[in-house]
């Protein structure tokens, strides 16, 4: 029976706390990019044209904002199945741990 362990135990914690500290990060980055903070202004992409060629400005950079904070939350939820393949990773190494073989 082919084994669905493919990491030591090491590696595996490690992309836990990797994990643990990309979602933190990327769930505050995506709630602040949502509530439109003015500081982030630096990390929305958009051209002067868009703001030239759009009748109502502030609405074209707010749904900039939005998309932004979507990717983040996106990408939040790849760094929690990263954490929970890790996790399972943990699991097997331990489970091996008391095997005899």
């Amino acid at each position: 029976m082919p084994s669905l362990l493919f990491c030591g135990p090491k590696m595996a914690a490690c992309g836990i706390v990797i994990s643990i500290w990309g979602v933190i990060m990327l769930v505050m980055l995506g709630i602040f990019f949502s509530a439109k903070s003015a500081v982030l202004i630096e990390d929305v992409p958009f051209t002067e044209e868009d703001i030239r060629n759009d009748k109502n400005p502030p609405q074209n950079i707010y749904s900039l904002y939005n998309q932004v904070g979507i990717n983040c939350f996106i990408a939040a939820s790849v760094y929690v199945a990263v954490g929970a393949v890790s996790l399972c990773q943990v699991r097997l190494n331990k489970r091996q741990e008391y095997m005899v073989t």
